[in-house]
């Protein structure tokens, strides 16, 4: 490996932005750091490129601009710039944003672009006060049909009031989460040679997972986005019953069992990783299920640092020699 000072100045500042997205990673996840160390070492720093940005996004809209007094309107505008910012950057292969720098280097060497970044901003807009966002945004991306469902929306519906039915769940969760999944399955199959039915395959398992790993998050933050947040993501309503919740963990079921059968085709070097992180959201789903609302509300659902070293372990007993 070449030292520092032997690199060029791109590639230095390279190294550095790469460093930075780390360490914002690090400073909101601990658990997210030991899951990259499962991916084969060419994936690692891509995985933790984009989502030191998705992070950096997800924080702005999420009360962190707020806290330093911006009004939603300059929070859109920040955001609006964010995403400018980082088109440029991975057009032109440069940005003065160390976090936005490593997320386009890997964006050029994945092939991810505005068709997967688009729809994240969008989303991220919907967090933001729906006055301003109908006000000042771009038209939304589109979302593509998934295979064999009718039910599917075309486009990103308008959730006034931070209320969520469930076409705009569906457009949210899209955008926020099942995109992300496809950037990553981008970084995991750079170099593999596949078929347009293997690639669509795998792109369906991608964006299941993604949606499972979204849904599950808004059960066990249930109490932050309806009291601090005022946000209901699982039902246009402001309450959460028994029955709804029921409904969410089923459906979550269904998502990290379609994601696990494509697993077989994923690179040998990303299956162990991903296979732990379904099987650690499958976990958390299963308590949450024996959990009534009332006691999700009052307690974050979580598995603890022994818990999370025996689905490691499953995991590189069913993956690692597959």
């Amino acid at each position: 490996m070449r030292e520092l000072h032997d690199l060029d100045p791109l590639e230095r500042y390279i190294v550095a932005s790469e460093r930075a997205a780390d360490q914002v990673i690090r400073a909101y996840s601990s658990s997210f750091g030991a899951a990259t160390r499962l991916l084969g070492a060419r994936h690692r720093r891509h995985v933790r490129n984009i989502y030191a940005l998705v992070r950096v996004a997800d924080e702005l809209v999420d009360g962190v601009a707020a806290g330093a007094h911006l009004a939603s309107i300059e929070q859109l505008a920040r955001l609006n710039a964010l995403e400018t910012e980082t088109n440029n950057a991975v057009r032109t292969g440069y940005s003065s944003n160390p976090i936005v720098q490593a997320f386009a280097s890997t964006a050029r060497i994945a092939g991810i672009d505005a068709t997967l970044t688009a729809p994240f901003f969008a989303s991220m807009r919907t967090d933001l006060d729906p006055i301003s966002v109908t006000a000042q945004a771009p038209e939304p991306a589109l979302v593509p049909a998934r295979a064999a469902s009718a039910a599917e929306p075309v486009g990103v519906a308008t959730a006034g009031g931070h209320r969520f039915d469930a076409q705009a769940h569906a457009s949210y969760v899209y955008g926020s989460a099942e995109v992300v999944g496809l950037m990553c399955l981008r970084v995991f199959v750079r170099d593999e040679s596949l078929t347009v039915e293997q690639t669509h395959t795998l792109e369906q398992g991608a964006r299941s997972l993604g949606a499972a790993f979204q849904n599950v998050n808004f059960l066990r933050d249930l109490a932050d986005d309806t009291e601090r947040l005022d946000r209901s993501y699982l039902s246009p309503d402001d309450v959460i019953t028994e029955d709804c919740k029921a409904q969410w963990v089923a459906t979550i079921r269904l998502q990290l069992a379609e994601a696990e059968a494509v697993l077989p085709l994923l690179p040998r070097d990303a299956r162990v990783a991903v296979d732990c992180a379904r099987r650690l959201f499958s976990r958390l789903n299963d308590r949450i299920a024996e959990r009534t609302v009332a006691q999700i509300m009052q307690q974050r659902v979580r598995v603890s640092q022994p818990g999370k070293l025996v689905l490691i372990a499953q995991a590189l007993t069913a993956r690692g020699a597959s």
